[in-house]
């Protein structure tokens, strides 16, 4: 809302088109109760924020966390909504969750809590409506038991309800690496305008799941160095460079990165201040914060994560010269493809990867152009630059 309120100011929107803006269209909550293996019964509280569908239908994933809770629902919806506007894609913002641990349920029980979800909110979903999507905890696998039970309970055949659907269910190709490589030709296009040397630039990942994984690979092909990765368990740094896909063989084998030979060891936060030339935060939110935002020790902060960059944080760190590239336009590769995948359903098709690839650069590389001309008129940052666009957009519809 902070990020809204600087954007609305420097737009000169009116305090009634800002209030309307703040607002979501609908919250549903509601309980979901499931037979556990044993036969007992169980309740898990469930979610489904639909911020603004000014735009198109509303658009985003639905997590399993133990501390999922309304806020944070609330504050992934409204981004939904800001990073479609980014883009340029026809949608809008929404955001789901469930409180659970997905880790302590049985196959079983996790697809009737998800079957379960869809039960309590598919009236109030479908392809021109709301097209939910995975996200912290949610897989493939959960998508398709969610898109059947849709199917099941309205008769609709297009699938295209929800994203993120397994390969052969009505999954798009290029959807696992589709949010790094968005933040790839951001990396690229950020390079061209600091006319930054691949060769010479040196980047830390911090956070090597799905997301930091692909743009590490897709960096490290690119020519650019990778010095540092690190998963929950902690982080690596070798100012000489380390292969991704190295790490990777050796996190699946011994448990984490840490285990890597030959790198230094330190904390999953302490990477954040290790010397780099481009930092991508691509764990969790609120990672930079004011304790450590003036330690950080890069030129430009890419953020891949949702939200890892806290108000206070970002002040810092423009005012230090860094340069913060935005989360709703650095990691908005997912969302633009999940937007590919539900057009693909309605028209029945399937695009191959680099067809999918091909219409994901230009969507990428526009948003980013737009984005700095903003910023560069109005001399704001990049994230406010983001959201004067996005807010603009949205309320010109």
């Amino acid at each position: 809302m902070k990020q809204l309120d600087v954007a609305a100011e420097k737009l000169g929107l009116t305090p009634g088109v800002i209030a309307k803006l703040k607002q979501p269209n609908q919250i549903h909550e509601f309980d979901i109760p499931i037979t556990k293996d044993d036969g007992s019964q169980k309740s898990f509280h469930g979610f489904r924020v639909q911020f603004n569908n000014a735009r198109g239908p509303y658009k985003g994933g639905i997590r399993y966390h133990p501390q999922v809770d309304l806020d944070e629902v609330k504050a992934l919806a409204f981004w939904m909504a800001i990073k479609c506007a980014v883009v340029d894609i026809p949608m809008g913002g929404g955001k789901g969750g469930i409180e659970v641990n997905p880790k302590d349920l049985s196959v079983g029980e996790l697809e009737r809590l998800s079957r379960g979800w869809v039960q309590k909110i598919y009236e109030h979903i479908g392809p021109k409506i709301d097209v939910p999507a995975p996200d912290v905890n949610t897989t493939p696998q959960i998508m398709d038991w969610m898109a059947d039970e849709y199917a099941k309970l309205t008769n609709d055949s297009t699938r295209a309800t929800f994203t993120g659907k397994p390969l052969g269910k009505g999954g798009s190709e290029g959807r696992e690496a589709a949010t790094g490589q968005g933040g790839f030709y951001i990396l690229d296009e950020v390079a061209k305008k600091l006319s930054l040397d691949p060769g010479q630039t040196r980047v830390i990942v911090q956070g090597i799941g799905n997301v930091g994984y692909h743009f590490a690979q897709l960096a490290r092909q690119g020519s650019y160095k990778i010095v540092g990765l690190s998963d929950s368990k902690g982080g690596i740094y070798n100012p000489n460079g380390l292969d991704p896909d190295e790490v990777m063989r050796v996190k699946k084998e011994k448990g984490s990165v840490i285990d890597v030979e030959g790198a230094e060891k330190v904390g999953s936060l302490a990477i954040l201040t290790k010397e780099c030339d481009i930092l991508v935060p691509a764990a969790l939110e609120n990672q930079i914060t004011a304790d450590n935002a003036a330690r950080i020790n890069a030129k430009v902060v890419l953020e891949m994560a949702n939200g890892p960059t806290t108000p206070e944080a970002d002040k810092i760190l423009h005012d230090k010269g860094v340069l913060v590239v935005p989360d709703v336009l650095s990691n908005a590769g997912g969302v633009t493809v999940s937007y590919f995948e539900w057009e693909q359903n309605l028209k029945n098709e399937h695009w191959t990867e680099a067809e999918v690839l091909a219409k994901l650069e230009p969507i990428m590389r526009n948003a980013f152009g737009s984005i700095w001309k903003t910023h560069e008129e109005y001399q704001v940052d990049l994230r406010t630059a983001a959201f004067m666009l996005a807010v603009q957009r949205i309320v010109a519809v």
